[in-house]
């Protein structure tokens, strides 16, 4: 058999995307390699939401030349950067083979037949129209013995955001059918799964024939399902219904990733977001009063054009009064045919340094209040569903809070078991302790580090 590699950069739908691809490649009698020398074909699945993940892309590709010229091995990139800037590939990367963009993962098989046969470079970047696209269907067994997975519900965005490339690279909003997404995640269930997170560029504005409160309940209620996640929302899309579904089903995880971008009216406008802050803070309101302790995430871009030290100032007091339990904070970088890049030098650039010692200073501020969240945990009991042995050390076991807190435990629970964790000690980002009870068992037989397609999927934010 041949075998793969793939590469994958960004978010959940990239690593979700990565996971159709090895199926793909599984029906063709590719295997998994962990990794590249061995491989006969290498996939970049790559990102585009930041400079910084579209620049180490490059230096994989400059890394995997030597694998083309040692074993003639054929070379492709997907995702969002192979969607925006295919011709620039093709021209900087003479050995890359093939280019498509994430409409096209089911197209691969044919694709790398194309390259194979005719001896040519093939690019597949169309769209596909919105009453056409077809989602791919997971193979459930590709799931068998993992505890966690992911469900597509939708893709692109409508949004247009002024500093947001996923428009140009993942195009407009398509929801996918309720009843296909309650049949994976039944099928899901049947091999073991016990969590699993719906997903979308912005998944709560999801139209599949129900709302997405409804798909969250209907989810909820598939038997052997015990916790469901989502992510990524719009604050505009947090309705009433969905607070609702929050008070009303505890298998609805209390953990909300909730993107504010900044903490100031006049920057929120130039980026196109439709809120202000007050609004923003309302709808959190409601929702911490439906759903008690529950986590709250978000993200936020630092030096976004024309932001000032007393805008940066609000952002930080927003960090305060909300006390977020994480964030995933960033510089600004200006992304190719997004507003916020044509429109950079008229509102104003931000230095570089500016901009580094100001994220600086936001990281610091959420380290504290997250390692304040963590540390009021010491001497309590948590709930943790098993996901497996320990990263960190193979003697523990390792799993998730309700909330999305990780806990590394001593213990000898089985993955897909649901346990009490009294709580030893702490960091900003994790939980230690041992396991006092437990509360219930897997639903099938657990496979302990399973060897999956995933095994050959290396992801970087």
């Amino acid at each position: 058999m041949k075998r793969y590699f793939i590469h994958t950069f960004g978010c959940q739908m990239n690593v979700n995307d990565s996971l159709r691809m090895s199926e793909a490649l599984a029906k063709m009698s590719y295997e998994p390699t962990p990794v590249p020398d061995n491989a006969d074909l290498i996939i970049l699945n790559t990102c585009a939401i930041r400079e910084k993940a579209e620049d180490k892309m490059l230096s994989a590709l400059g890394r995997y030349r030597t694998v083309k010229a040692s074993r003639k091995a054929l070379i492709g990139v997907g995702g969002c950067v192979a969607q925006q800037e295919k011709d620039k590939l093709l021209k900087k990367v003479p050995y890359l083979d093939f280019v498509f963009g994430p409409d096209n993962i089911a197209k691969l098989p044919e694709i790398i037949g194309r390259v194979e046969n005719e001896r040519e470079r093939v690019v597949e970047t169309a769209f596909v129209d919105s009453e056409e696209y077809v989602f791919p269907r997971a193979d459930a067994e590709t799931s068998r013995g993992k505890v966690t997975e992911f469900v597509t519900v939708m893709k692109g965005c409508d949004n247009v955001c002024s500093f947001c490339v996923v428009p140009h690279t993942r195009g407009r909003e398509v929801s996918r059918g309720f009843t296909d997404v309650l049949l994976e995640v039944a099928d899901l269930a049947r091999v073991g799964v016990r969590e699993v997170t719906l997903i979308g560029q912005n998944v709560n504005s999801y139209q599949g024939g129900i709302s997405f409160a409804q798909l969250l309940l209907r989810t909820a209620e598939v038997p052997g399902i015990e916790r469901v996640r989502f992510t990524t929302s719009h604050p505009h899309d947090l309705s009433d219904e969905l607070i609702e579904a929050f008070r009303t089903q505890p298998k609805i995880c209390p953990h909300f990733h909730l993107p504010v971008q900044c903490g100031s009216d006049r920057i929120l406008k130039m980026m196109r977001r439709d809120y202000t802050v007050v609004q923003y803070l309302e709808r959190l309101a409601k929702l911490r009063e439906a759903r008690p302790g529950i986590a709250v995430t978000t993200d936020i871009i630092v030096g976004f054009p024309g932001e000032t030290e007393e805008e940066f100032e609000m952002t930080m007091q927003l960090t305060e009064q909300v006390r977020y339990d994480n964030q995933f904070s960033f510089v600004f970088s200006p992304r190719p045919k997004t507003g916020a890049a044509l429109r950079e030098n008229d509102w104003g650039p931000v230095p570089h340094e500016v901009k580094v010692a100001r994220l600086e200073r936001l990281q610091k501020v959420q380290r504290r209040i997250s390692g304040e969240y963590t540390a009021a945990l010491v001497g309590s009991e948590v709930e943790v569903l098993v996901e497996g042995h320990s990263k960190y050390d193979a003697t523990k076991r390792f799993g998730r809070t309700p909330e999305n807190r990780t806990v590394n435990f001593e213990g000898d629970a089985q993955a897909g078991a649901i346990v009490k964790v009294l709580v030893e000690r702490s960091t900003p980002n994790q939980l230690a302790g041992k396991q006092v009870a437990l509360l219930q068992g897997p639903t099938v037989a657990p496979v302990e580090d399973p060897v999956e397609p995933q095994t050959c999927v290396v992801a970087e934010a």
